[in-house]
């Protein structure tokens, strides 16, 4: 799951509906989820990016989801990511229609995805992604 984290406790993570959106669709498999349920980071700084570089190279399909906020979610971090990522065919990408300065993504996704749908509604992405590894 990866895309911006919440830095305050009064910001609630996207990433527990994913995850029960996933479950509703009957997905029991290992879904890497770099925060702990309370939305904290896991890791000191230097062991959460090896973590997530890790989790990022295992994980069958990566999910961005990308719901930007500048003010309480800048997404710096998963600007680099997404564009680190963005080439790989296992890349599926999301964020809402409310979501600030993601144009240029929209636009490096589908240079590399050609007409994949890019999904703003995050329970559709998970039903999605959901179906794809029940294949």
């Amino acid at each position: 799951m990866a895309g911006p984290t919440p830095r305050s406790k009064d910001v609630p993570s996207w990433r527990s509906s994913a995850c029960g959106y996933l479950q509703e669709q009957g997905f029991d498999g290992i879904v890497y989820v770099p925060e702990l349920s309370s939305g904290a980071a896991q890791f000191s700084y230097d062991n959460q990016i090896a973590w997530e570089w890790e989790a990022l190279e295992k994980a069958s399909i990566i999910v961005f989801w990308i719901p930007r906020d500048r003010a309480i979610m800048p997404a710096f971090t998963t600007n680099v990511e997404f564009g680190y990522c963005v080439r790989e065919s296992r890349v599926v990408y999301g964020r809402p229609d409310s979501a600030e300065l993601n144009r240029y993504l929209d636009r490096l996704y589908r240079r590399h995805h050609g007409e994949s749908v890019i999904f703003n509604d995050l329970q559709k992405l998970c039903n999605h992604v959901a179906k794809m590894l029940s294949t």
